[in-house]
């Protein structure tokens, strides 16, 4: 059985493909057409899906997608008609709705050849909550899955009982946790859909002096949960900008003037970041960290079980899932690569999955699902741009064998070398996990300032992430648990912080990414030579990229090096080394 999973028509257009089973290739459309969090339909990633399984449409059985039109009709119905929302508000809803119901017309222009098989519209949520539990191989969980809107929902919380997916209360729209982080993310400035990770960099910065205002716009509900104080919003008066259509995903201002009387006048986009904005980015992860406790405790409250799943595109927020097992009485928290609307494909699909294949119990998670290449595609590459890369000073280097090349680019790190890494298939998911991935010694205070200024050319509070060999976890951190998706922050050992300097947080906490030999050899050894020269088993990591999606092709890689102060770049057993 061939099953192809898609989230089409919205931000982050992703697809996935299973066959008999097992999770053959998933990848998101913004990496081919280098437009971030890409919306629209996504022909590239279906293509890439179906090329890598050797398979044509035709061949497919089903087709799943992470949104049903239908789903809380009667509550929209309701809704509109109370609130008389404006005409092209519900003109581009039905635009958007007429494009998920024709996803068969789309693929009869992007294809020569017909589907024949049956196609699947799957509740947003519930795909949100399959790509986590299926996945976590727990035999029982509690969930949350929480983000802006999705199928008229923002937040579900419930239990998988090894059969079921049992929701036991949800919030519908208007009221979202992801609608009050984006209010807050652009008070503070940062307008582009998706900016929200800004505000959670930025808040270790801050001190939590605005917590009782911002409080103020989420009100507790035992019932229902929570509800939104819409005094404070704009978004449900159908008055906001939103487009899901094509390219990049646009979203108006969602929040009210009355934000303003509350806690003072909203940031400009290009002013300078003050200790008051820094404030305000503290308070609003406080907020947000005590009201997702507060979901994991009502879940928890209605059923009793240890382990809890988390999903939705909120579902990113690091921070607040490291201090989940510190407040809470759950013991194992689990969190897909891909917990945002791009990981709805392969929950869609999962769905379709476990419909007809009762008995599946182990599903992989294994992140490695994207394009790759061979080292002749690769020389082939260098021999083109030989010019370009000789006037930069660059040499070519050819390592016959991995652990040659992998101990060479460790020597450069302890040397203060940044080293861009491309090995292997492309990540699935919004992190670079090691296999598109730039690095640099942790131990160095002054890289950090480097990157962001030189390379990634972003904001100077951002944080870099610790890639560290599984095994070596309790010797670093304050826990010891397998993150491999850099999905929570931790702390790190007061003893430790100032050996690895360049990737603690302010607070003293890391994103964790624990590496195993079991889910990416390649870059457990080389941390592992890295280590065997230094003593210490991390290494800085942060997504090939510079202002753009994560690199997908060696073009674009050397493109990025190119461009940038990147000392080193790897290209499977090839490196360019500047002199």
């Amino acid at each position: 059985m061939i099953i192809l999973g898609i989230n089409a028509y919205h931000g982050d257009a992703s697809a996935c493909i299973f066959i008999d089973q097992k999770l053959i290739a998933a990848v998101e459309e913004e990496r081919f057409t280098r437009v971030k969090h890409a919306a629209g339909f996504p022909i590239n990633s279906i293509k890439y899906c179906l090329k890598y399984s050797n398979k044509t449409l035709s061949d497919v059985d089903h087709i799943c997608i992470n949104r049903n039109p239908k789903q809380k009709i009667f509550q929209k119905l309701i809704f509109a008609s109370k609130k008389l929302l404006k005409l092209n508000f519900l003109r581009d809803r039905i635009s958007n709705l007429k494009k998920i119901n024709s996803i068969k017309n789309e693929l009869d222009t992007q294809f020569n050849e017909r589907f024949n098989g049956k196609i699947h519209y799957i509740d947003h949520h519930t795909s949100h909550i399959a790509s986590s539990v299926f996945f976590s191989k727990f035999d029982e969980t509690n969930f949350i899955s929480v983000d802006g809107f999705g199928d008229f929902a923002s937040t579900v919380i419930g239990f998988y009982d090894g059969e079921q997916i049992n929701k036991v209360k949800e919030v519908l729209f208007p009221h979202s946790l992801g609608l009050f982080y984006t209010a807050m993310t652009q008070f503070l400035g940062f307008m582009n859909y998706g900016d929200e990770y800004k505000v959670m960099g930025l808040a270790p910065y801050g001190k939590v002096t605005k917590y009782e205002e911002i409080s103020d716009l989420i009100i507790k509900k035992k019932q229902n949960l929570f509800e939104l104080n819409l005094k404070y919003f704009n978004h449900h008066k159908g008055n906001v900008e939103m487009s899901w259509l094509d390219g990049e995903p646009k979203i108006g201002k969602v929040y009210s003037e009355e934000l303003s009387k509350l806690i003072g006048r909203p940031r400009e986009l290009k002013e300078r970041i003050s200790q008051d904005h820094m404030d305000i980015a503290a308070s609003t992860q406080r907020v947000y960290e005590d009201m997702l406790i507060y979901l994991a405790n009502s879940i928890y409250e209605y059923k009793e079980i240890k382990n809890l799943c988390i999903s939705g595109g909120c579902g990113m927020n690091s921070v607040a899932n490291g201090k989940i097992k510190h407040k809470t009485n759950y013991e194992k928290i689990y969190i897909p690569p891909s917990p945002g609307d791009s990981g709805g494909a392969i929950g869609s699909a999962s769905i379709i999955l476990k419909k007809y294949f009762q008995e599946v119990k182990d599903l992989n998670d294994n992140p490695y699902l994207g394009p790759s290449y061979t080292n002749e595609e690769i020389k082939s590459l260098l021999d083109s741009k030989n010019d370009i890369i000789e006037k930069t000073g660059s040499k070519i280097y050819k390592f016959d064998a991995n652990s040659d090349l992998f101990s060479f680019v460790a020597d450069l790190l302890t040397n203060q070398k940044v080293v861009g890494f491309f090995r292997g298939r492309m990540e699935w998911g919004p992190r670079a996990l090691g296999n598109r991935s730039i690095l640099a010694d942790p131990r160095n205070p002054n890289i950090k300032e480097l990157l962001n200024n030189k390379i990634k050319k972003r904001e100077t509070f951002r944080p870099f992430a610790p890639s560290i060999i599984s095994e070596k976890v309790k010797d670093w951190f304050e826990v010891d648990e397998d993150v491999p998706f850099m999905s929570q922050v931790l702390l790190i050992k007061k003893e430790m912080r100032n050996k690895i300097p360049a990737v603690t947080h302010v607070d003293g906490t890391g994103r964790l990414q624990t590496v195993s030999k079991e889910m990416n050899l390649d870059y457990y050894n080389l941390i592992q030579s890295f280590n065997s020269l230094t003593n210490i088993p991390i290494i800085l990591n942060t997504s090939f990229n510079e202002n753009e999606p994560i690199v997908n092709t060696p073009g674009e890689a050397l493109d990025c090096f190119l461009r940038t102060k990147m000392d080193c770049l790897a290209l499977e057993n090839y490196l360019i080394l500047r002199q």
